[in-house]
């Protein structure tokens, strides 16, 4: 269970990210005590987690200002996770501990197929489908994070876990897939495309082929790159908030959008 202060620091991280506060507006303490019905302690130490996390910063004198993420923010966090993953796909297939870890990747593939052969059933989207689909992408990734063997890359992809996009797992959706079998069918496509990926992966690991693992891995990191240049091609005012729309993994986890594509 989570302490008071990191639930409390979860609940102010997802009203900045959705945009309930302004850029460099003063966060009060009294204020939020009185919002959150909490005493001034817990909330002093969400404050402090949030400030390490680079969400909100000191101002002049006391108190804390917004410092709201943006979606260059998101790339750039984005790029630096794919660099990880992509070196721990690698190490894992140096490992020689690498093929206890096998089975619950292959599971994992196995499953997000069958949510794509649910899905080409019922012709629509449906989120029940989806969670199970992304749950297993989350279990793939874990997998490379924990059997790397370098705990430093695990950690320093969980300090930037709480932005959108960017929580192990998370996968991309978007809402006009659903408009028409074709859409869907090109959304589906890319879910097909990066199952695949997900295979070519696990097959060199399996052989222990690093060369291989690390470049497949950074090509289907790659994809949620590709993803947010899409939306801000499309929308010329993209914001953090939409994109919490678009992953299902992220502050705002009601919120699901098709065009789905494991990251």
């Amino acid at each position: 269970m989570e302490s008071i202060d990191t639930e409390l620091a979860a609940r102010i991280r997802q009203d900045i990210i959705l945009g309930a506060y302004e850029g460099g507006e003063r966060l009060s303490e009294a204020q939020l005590c009185e919002t959150h019905n909490v005493s001034r302690t817990p909330v002093r130490l969400a404050l402090r987690l949030l400030e390490r996390e680079g969400v909100i910063r000191r101002g002049e004198g006391r108190g804390y200002l917004v410092q709201s993420p943006t979606v260059d923010d998101i790339l750039q966090a984005v790029e630096v996770r794919g660099h990880l993953e992509s070196l721990a796909a690698r190490l894992m297939a140096q490992n020689p501990d690498r093929s206890r870890h096998l089975p619950d990747m292959a599971r994992a593939i196995e499953t997000i197929e069958d949510s794509i052969r649910k899905l080409e059933h019922l012709g629509e989207l449906d989120d029940a489908v989806i969670w199970q689909a992304q749950g297993a992408n989350k279990v793939f990734h874990s997998a490379i994070l924990t059997a790397c063997g370098n705990e430093y890359v695990g950690y320093t992809c969980k300090q930037i876990s709480h932005l959108p996009m960017l929580a192990v797992g998370s996968m991309v959706f978007d809402r006009s897939v659903g408009d028409t079998p074709d859409q869907l069918e090109r959304g589906l496509f890319r879910l097909r495309l990066g199952n695949a990926q997900h295979q070519v992966i696990h097959e060199a690991i399996e052989k222990g082929d690093p060369v291989r693992a690390e470049g497949m891995m950074r090509e289907h990191s790659h994809t949620m790159i590709e993803y947010i240049q899409t939306f801000e091609k499309r929308d010329d005012n993209l914001t953090v908030a939409d994109l919490v729309a678009y992953s299902g993994t992220d502050p705002a986890p009601s919120a699901f959008m098709e065009n789905h594509a494991p990251e």
